[in-house]
């Protein structure tokens, strides 16, 4: 079989340190720009208040929208290392 029809092997989950740096690569930039959008808007707010309705945004941006991605690319990278 040629390297391009093996079929792909399950790639392991990703350790600790690995899920720490993809969860960090996803959620320092989201709630960058979430406070840039939003921060006039929350001026005045408390700071719980504050965090809560941003953390009620960008959980589920993270979770849903870039976590996903990040796992595939994580995937393809360790493919990638396994046929060298």
């Amino acid at each position: 079989m040629s390297e391009i029809e093996q079929p792909l092997r399950p790639v392991p989950p990703p350790s600790r340190h690995q899920m720490a740096a993809m969860i960090w690569i996803a959620v320092f930039p989201t709630l960058t720009l979430l406070n840039l959008l939003l921060g006039g808007l929350l001026r005045t707010t408390p700071v719980v208040v504050k965090t809560l309705v941003l953390a009620t945004i960008a959980v589920p941006i993270v979770i849903y929208g870039l976590m996903p991605p990040l796992q595939r690319i994580r995937a393809s990278l360790i493919r990638r290392g396994r046929r060298r």
